[in-house]
């Protein structure tokens, strides 16, 4: 989200609800709440047209879906309800049945809600909220480009008025063929709406934004679209016959009650891999989201209870005829540069939702859905962020073949597996990335100045330097073994009796690189070699304890790290130093190292 699309942020909350300020903000939620509104109906009657389902759905999902999460998320602007992306899946995920068993899948939609729920709230229950931080925002981008694509190809059926031809069980790209070949003419009259629809909808946003309007322009774009074919005619439905162009189901004028979904076993077994990928994808959605407005308006986010808020939002969803939602990004950024100032606007969002379909709802019968396809051709494209992708594509090698396999898999392969596959190939890089430990040898030079050496130095005499930095767990054990192994290698090829192991920047020490250590350090015992470890950790500093290292290898030799800066790893190559150069006195030749041994003045590593 970029910073032209967001407002200052607002000022600090007064939470006395008897203070004037208390009355601002209950003024700026209501009216922020009615903004979003506006653009909820139209969208979520498209997003349910996306999924293949009865439009009412969608309406439901923005009433129900968005209170609860308001009122149980973190986000003070966070809206959630139905999108593109989740519908999609859905969508993917319903086309195990025909399209005559309607309501079959009708159930099975409401099943899969309280599924992915469950699997939401588990991961908010159990802290791995915190884990999406590493699935990359390439990820993200990927996705979101593959989606609006998806979303796209499959409005062309209800822009052209005609039928979809194939299956779900189909390639989205041969169902495409399929219904651009097949024998049945196109309607002029529902590609007039759904071109003007498109043509109004990109005026509009100009409109707006020139004249700093509040972002109502797809809600009236679909009025005067909608108006435009009842003056016509083409919506009007003549006695015994069909209207000129297809028209959304009537929505009753009634508000969602409580329903237990039918529950099949086989439905939830076809369904399960659907389930977890939705709810990642929506956990992602809505974080990513929630992230973006916090930085703008410098809120502390709680991850994990957004993620509660979430699986509670499906989960209480699916027992009220909802679909899957997730968090939007539109009306969220609308929610915030309407001033809103705290989550209540996402309740009053869904009663002014609520209200309006309990007196318009019979309305909806004049809606064609060339107009909602068109008003989705312009809400997907406006997804695509071209300049954002130009900066991925050209920044980053790694986040360049991240967002073109995202999003190449959402279209080649099914948008399910695109993030799951994204987020797992974004978190296997990055546990790769930070398993590679890097090592460096130090010098002191003749100026007593501890560097890092570089070719041109001489070889070290006396004492070798390490410095080892980056997480100490099982992934990096090969590369700690390694540059270990190098060490006793470079020790004995160059007659070196004493090496000081840097460890201040190593963390989260495991077992089993903690086992590596200790096996260095017994074969330099068996060489005769003296190891001193200095900048130790806390943490890393009580495990050589309780595993008995510190106790074998004793005090003397190790160098907790201290309040001043490299004061431990100092007084360890002191210490070296000093050993070194009583073996040298001894052996008849210390001119050499004398100098080393005393006031080393610094480091510049």
């Amino acid at each position: 989200m970029t910073d032209a699309a967001l407002s200052p942020s607002p000022p600090a909350i007064d939470t006395n609800w008897f203070s004037l300020d208390r009355l601002r903000i209950f003024r700026a939620d209501v009216l922020a709440g009615v903004t979003v509104a506006a653009i909820s109906l139209p969208q979520s009657m498209a997003y349910a047209l996306i999924a293949g389902v009865d439009p009412r759905f969608g309406l439901y999902t923005a009433i129900v879906f968005t209170a609860v999460a308001a009122l149980f998320g973190s986000s003070r602007h966070l809206i959630n309800g139905p999108t593109g992306a989740v519908s999609l899946v859905v969508f993917s995920a319903l086309a195990i049945f025909e399209p005559e068993v309607k309501l079959d899948s009708y159930e099975a939609m409401f099943l899969l809600a309280i599924m992915i729920g469950v699997v939401q709230i588990f991961i908010g229950v159990t802290k791995l909220g915190d884990i999406t931080r590493y699935i990359s925002e390439s990820v993200i981008i990927g996705f979101i480009t593959g989606a609006a694509t998806l979303t796209i190809i499959g409005q062309v059926a209800n822009a052209l008025g005609v039928k979809a031809q194939g299956s779900g069980h189909q390639h989205v790209l041969e169902r495409l063929f399929l219904t651009l070949t097949q024998p049945a003419p196109y309607n002029y009259h529902a590609m007039t709406i759904s071109g003007l629809a498109i043509v109004l909808a990109l005026l509009s946003r100009r409109l707006v934004k020139y004249l700093r309007l509040p972002q109502l322009d797809m809600f009236f774009v679909l009025i005067i679209v909608s108006l435009v074919a009842y003056f016509a005619g083409w919506s009007i439905t003549p006695p015994g016959g069909k209207p000129a162009i297809p028209l959304i189901e009537t929505v009753p004028s009634s508000l969602p009650g409580p329903h237990i979904p039918e529950v099949r076993l086989q439905w939830a077994l076809d369904m399960s891999f659907s389930a977890t990928a939705i709810a990642i994808l929506g956990l992602l959605e809505a974080l990513a989201i929630a992230k973006a407005i916090a930085h703008k308006s410098r809120q502390q986010l709680d991850y994990n209870r957004q993620c509660l808020a979430e699986g509670i939002g499906n989960l209480v969803g699916g027992f009220f005829r909802c679909m899957p939602g997730a968090g939007s990004l539109s009306r969220t950024a609308i929610n915030y540069q309407a001033g809103a100032m705290t989550r209540f606007s996402g309740l009053y969002t869904a009663l002014v939702v609520a209200l309006t379909v309990m007196i318009f709802a019979p309305l909806t019968a004049y809606i064609p859905k060339a107009a909602l396809a068109g008003l989705l051709v312009v809400s997907a494209a406006r997804l695509i962020d071209i300049e954002r992708l130009r900066y991925t594509l050209r920044g980053s090698r790694y986040d360049a073949i991240l967002l073109i396999a995202t999003a190449f898999s959402a279209i080649a392969i099914s948008i399910e597996f695109a993030i799951l596959i994204g987020s797992a190939v974004s978190i296997a890089w990055y546990l790769t990335r930070a398993s590679k430990l890097k090592a460096a040898e130090l010098i002191v030079t003749p100026e007593r100045v501890v560097r890092a050496r570089i070719e041109t130095d001489p070889p070290s005499q006396g004492v070798l330097i390490y410095d080892i930095e980056g997480e100490l767990f099982f992934g990096a054990a090969p590369d700690l073994e390694r540059y270990l192994e190098k060490a006793l290698h470079q020790a004995w090829k160059q007659n070196i009796k004493y090496i000081v192991l840097r460890l201040k920047r190593v963390r989260n020490p495991d077992v089993v690189a903690l086992e590596v250590l200790d096996t260095f350090l017994k074969d330099a015992k068996r060489e005769n070699l003296t190891v001193l470890l200095a900048g130790i950790r806390p943490d890393l500093f009580n495990a050589l304890q309780q595993i008995g290292i510190a106790e074998r290898l004793g005090t003397d030799f190790i160098f907790p790290e201290e309040a001043e800066d490299y004061s431990a790893t100092l007084r360890a190559i002191r210490n070296a130093y000093a050993l070194a150069a009583r073996d040298a006195k001894k052996a008849g030749s210390s001119d050499w190292i004398e100098f080393k041994g005393t006031q080393l003045a610094y480091y510049l590593v």
